[in-house]
């Protein structure tokens, strides 16, 4: 991973600081097998940028139209995603793993 979560709140809180919308997505529970760990933060602005993961494949691109959402009408979502073993690697979760992600707007 290119940065730690550490910096990746870092980069959000200086977006925020520039005038930018700011979306931050969290993992918060996995259960079986999951590429992220709980408290792993994916951050997107509203120009579509992004920096970190919480999960990776199709996963990270639902979650970023999410934050998408989030930034646009500012209510926060919780989301679930999970598959069967034989479309977990299509979507990034190995192994049939599930993950609960988190996302909020930065006020």
């Amino acid at each position: 991973m290119l940065a730690t979560d550490t910096d990746i709140l870092k980069e959000a809180e200086a977006w925020k600081r520039a005038g930018r919308g700011v979306a931050v997505a969290t993992v918060v529970e996995t259960w079986g097998s999951a590429p992220r760990p709980v408290g792993s933060h994916l951050v997107v602005d509203g120009e579509g940028n992004f920096l970190g993961s919480v999960s990776g494949g199709c996963v990270e691109g639902a979650v970023i139209e999410e934050a998408a959402d989030v930034l646009a009408d500012g209510a926060p979502r919780m989301l679930e995603f999970g598959v069967a073993d034989e479309t977990a690697w299509k979507v990034g979760l190995s192994c049939g793993g599930k993950i609960r992600v988190y996302v909020e707007r930065v006020d």
